[in-house]
């Protein structure tokens, strides 16, 4: 169950990269699209899996997990854009890079999760999926923009989203007493993907849907806990 987890994890790159890919998705409004994940990831970070970490002792894992991707994300990662054009980001080898790095961590999170509980796992992968739709959207456009082709922009994203099984694979050599700690870094770069990089890029413009957005994302999320409680 975990690597199916982790599959659908990295099936959520290639099909949001497809959809951005055609004509009809300009439609979509972006920053909707990353104000809802925002609130997803928020939701499942605070309600699911800090209370799962040890933060007396694990703080400072969840600090390096927050700073580690506050760097990544500066220096090297693509974020999602909720603007019509992405005018800062140029794709190329350090950028890819970036995105595997980013796919790695959380299909050991994804794992590591499953592994403390199973209804952790999967509310970690919904996480996840989320969060990856706009990111996947922003990477296929960002490539488009830069004159890759539709297959070749397809590929990329597919060879990204096979990354997740990695990282779920490089759990199981994680031994059973970090299972915790890394749960924290998990933590700490949800915090940072969700308030430090979808939230400002939503707000660039004040805009009440997007605030309702990020409210409803974070509402389906304890709507699932209540349903299926994460405990």
């Amino acid at each position: 169950m975990i690597y199916l987890y982790a599959v659908i994890a990295g099936s959520s790159d290639l099909l949001s990269g497809w959809l951005a890919l055609r004509e009809r998705a300009n439609r979509i409004q972006p920053r909707y699209v990353i104000a809802f994940a925002a609130g997803v990831l928020l939701a499942v970070t605070f309600f699911d899996i800090l209370p799962e970490a040890d933060l007396k002792s694990d703080a400072v894992f969840l600090t390096l997990g927050f700073v580690t991707f506050y760097v990544f994300e500066k220096v090297m990662m693509i974020h999602a854009c909720g603007e019509t054009e992405c005018e800062t980001h140029r794709i190329g080898p350090i950028a890819v890079l970036g995105m595997a790095l980013d796919n790695v961590v959380d299909g050991l999170g994804i794992a590591v999760g499953y592994r403390i509980d199973p209804l952790l796992g999967l509310a970690i992968t919904l996480a996840v999926v989320f969060h990856e739709i706009p990111q996947g959207m922003t990477s296929a456009l960002i490539m488009r923009d830069a004159h890759w082709s539709h297959p070749k922009t397809l590929l990329a994203l597919g060879l990204a989203g096979l990354l997740y099984p990695v990282g779920a694979l490089l759990a199981g050599f994680i031994p059973l007493e970090f299972q915790q700690k890394m749960l924290a870094f998990i933590a700490g770069d949800f915090i940072y993907i969700g308030a430090g990089d979808l939230l400002p890029e939503a707000h660039r413009r004040f805009n009440w849907k997007v605030i309702l957005s990020v409210i409803v994302g974070m509402a389906f999320m304890l709507t699932l806990k209540l349903l299926v409680p994460i405990v």
